[in-house]
């Protein structure tokens, strides 16, 4: 029998960890979401999404045929890690394409074993299957829970530069879509970025415009929620140097501002583009 894909679960964001013993807690993985699918047709992985990139991970299918199983449905994530051992995003489309050698298919969840449907099944009943038909120190592995403490969990996340954790409940089944089972927090990083513009609507919040620095790439606005000081220095050098908008950008109720103004923006780690960002202060380049 040929195995569909099935639309993953997807964690709700919060601001801090859950309490209590009905949860578990796993790092927060920095990579592709991604689902493999065994069945008598061979082995195929599809994106978080449903598309078929089994083409794309021709080392992580041969690793999955040492699973030694007639049919499953692993859901997990796609990643590659640094010199530090930890879970890289930027490097992860690199090697897709140039090191497959260096992909690792991190599992956290069995959805389907040898024509069983598990969905229906206690979270953790789902884990120790899956745990116990991953070989150790393979290219599959096995995301293991974190012990311990939420909120010490979340604090050694954080310290250690990671993106985040996920908390799901022991007892909860697999549904598609968005779920409160499963919530995920994530750590928040500073760093810097070009000042390309300010969005000012009336009666509506400020947010500046940002954009990686060295490439230009515009990667998102940045809550304007700094004292009131900074937010008139940064209006006035705005207007002070108005500037062009990048190209094949539109936005009416943003004034431009010429190349020199730096950003310092905290925003939510191991995101592509800022999300739920604000800007934290502002300075010249110098």
């Amino acid at each position: 029998m040929r195995l569909k894909f099935i639309p993953p679960l997807m964690p709700t964001l919060m601001e801090k960890p859950p309490e209590g013993d009905a949860w578990i807690h796993e790092i927060k993985f920095d990579g592709y979401r991604s689902q493999i699918i065994i069945d008598e047709g061979g082995i195929r992985i599809f994106t978080r999404r449903g598309l078929d990139w089994t083409s794309n991970y021709r080392d992580l299918v041969k690793a999955a045929e040492g699973l030694r199983v007639e049919s499953a449905i692993l859901d997990g994530e796609v990643i590659v890690t640094n010199e530090a051992g930890l879970s890289d995003f930027r490097a992860l489309r690199s090697a897709i394409t140039r090191r497959q050698h260096d992909l690792y298919f991190v599992a956290f969840d069995l959805l389907h074993l040898n024509g069983h449907d598990l969905r229906d099944m206690p979270l953790q009943d789902r884990r120790e299957i899956l745990e116990a038909m991953i070989p150790a120190g393979g290219r599959i592995q096995f995301s293991q829970a974190l012990p311990g403490d939420a909120k010490a969990i979340f604090k050694l996340v954080d310290d250690a530069g990671l993106e985040g954790m996920v908390s799901k409940r022991k007892d909860s089944v697999y549904r598609s879509g968005d779920s409160t089972g499963w919530l995920k927090i994530k750590a928040y990083a500073v760093d810097e970025f070009d000042l390309i513009g300010v969005e000012r609507e009336q009666g509506k919040p400020a947010f500046a415009l940002m954009a990686e620095r060295g490439t230009g790439r515009y990667v998102g606005a940045a809550f304007i929620n700094a004292n009131r000081a900074m937010r008139e220095r940064l209006w006035e050098r705005v207007q002070a140097n108005p500037g062009a908008p990048p190209k094949g950008m539109k936005r009416p109720a943003t004034v431009w501002v010429k190349p020199g103004l730096i950003g310092r923006v905290k925003h939510l780690r191991g995101e592509e583009d800022l999300r739920h960002a604000s800007l934290q202060d502002f300075r010249e380049e110098t």
